[in-house]
């Protein structure tokens, strides 16, 4: 017969934290599966579908399809671990089965620059690829904490293993229960350190808060009359030491709610009401989305690959803010702008900005059955100066 293509299987841990069988684990134990299987206790296999997952906290809910009982465990305190308390981390690591790890705290608040809401607690207790999603049992048998990414050249445990606090997670799990998605508060700032330099500018006692350097137009931070060059010194009543502290506690405030923020201006402190807005209907996120993995394609006409172009291009460029194009990546040999460079940026063709690729496709793909097959293009070259040029297409 013919042959049967069978999706790869992804091995994983989790733990069920109700009666009815609900799952918790991470979302990349469960991404893009079409079929999820929960073996419980060892020995059954039952079918469970996806409640709701969050690939920015990387956490996935799932539900377990059987009316039996199921012993669940309980969510502590993971505000109350301290550095140094011994913790137990349990999973499935390598398909093995049940394996039991322990380990001390080694560090709290850790990013590691996979998301932005990250603030994993640190633990030497062994976490290998398989028990990603299992939980962290402090003393009291109590889960404070989803053991999740593994930082390691080689994907063996490399006595650093990371999990994601259970205060944190738990706000998010409501959430997909729930609702079936994530619901995080949303000012509308972008924000950056406050450097040393930037306190002294400012006459502000030291480098704390974070700065705004830009606030999205009708954003909750630009309806309270926030201005970019405040510096957020707390939110709600909690200080804002760094930086990275703020998107986290927004995060985690309620869509709606109005909060205080304290910001300082022109040498003095200031508070301003703002009411949040939901970051995942926002348009900021909207982009957010957009900049993560930028689109790719070959422009047949042309023999060149292109990117969409992001704002950290624009930024790093210091190019226009309005500036819309696309970044080329890739030119064969005998394309008709042999003589263009990798990461020139095509900004205009026949007169018409170029915001998307396909924008750029289509012009391309209406010369090809023209006459003339010509196109005029305008490029930013390498050294960021615009120019113009005629191509004639084959």
């Amino acid at each position: 017969g013919t042959p049967q293509e069978r999706k790869t299987s992804a091995l994983g841990s989790g733990f069920i934290i109700d009666e009815k069988g609900i799952v918790i684990t991470n979302n990349h134990v469960i991404q893009g599966a079409e079929d999820v299987y929960v073996r419980v206790n060892g020995d059954k296999n039952l079918k469970a579908k996806v409640l709701g997952a969050d690939p920015e906290m990387d956490l996935a809910v799932l539900q377990i399809e059987s009316d039996e009982e199921f012993k669940p465990v309980k969510f502590g305190d993971s505000d109350k671990a301290r550095i140094g308390d011994w913790v137990i981390a349990i999973g499935n690591p390598f398909g093995l089965g049940g394996t039991v790890t322990s380990g001390i705290i080694s560090a709290r608040n850790r990013s590691i620059g996979l998301s932005r809401y990250e603030d994993f607690i640190q633990t030497d207790a062994s976490i290998n690829q398989g028990n990603s999603g299992g939980p962290l049992f402090n003393m009291d048998g109590d889960v404070i904490g989803i053991n999740t990414a593994i930082l390691s050249p080689t994907g063996a445990s490399s006595g650093i293993g990371f999990a994601i606090p259970s205060n944190s997670a738990k706000r998010v799990i409501d959430q997909l229960i729930e609702f079936g998605e994530t619901k995080r508060g949303w000012l509308g700032v972008r924000i950056q350190f406050v450097t040393k330099e930037i306190a002294d500018a400012e006459k502000l006692d030291k480098p704390r808060g974070a700065l705004v350097s830009n606030v999205a137009e009708g954003s909750p931070s630009d309806k309270a009359g926030i201005l970019p060059g405040d510096i957020i010194l707390e939110f709600n009543g909690t200080l804002i030491n760094k930086m990275q502290e703020l998107p986290l506690i927004v995060a985690q405030t309620d869509v709606g709610e109005t909060v205080e923020v304290k910001i300082w201006r022109n040498n003095k402190e200031l508070i301003k009401k703002i009411t949040l807005g939901r970051l995942e209907t926002s348009e900021d996120f909207k982009v957010e989305k957009k900049l993560e993995k930028p689109k790719v394609l070959e422009i047949i006409g042309l023999k060149i690959t292109v990117r969409t172009l992001t704002n950290e291009d624009i930024q790093n460029r210091k190019l226009p803010s309005d500036t819309t194009g696309v970044v080329i990546i890739d030119i064969e040999n005998d394309s008709p702008v042999n003589y263009l460079n990798i990461n020139n940026i095509i900004v205009e063709a026949q007169r018409k900005k170029i915001k998307t690729i396909s924008d750029l496709q289509n012009i391309v793909k209406t010369a090809l059955r023209s006459s003339e097959k010509t196109i005029l293009i305008a490029i930013y070259n390498n050294q960021n100066q615009r120019r113009y040029i005629g191509v004639k297409l084959d």
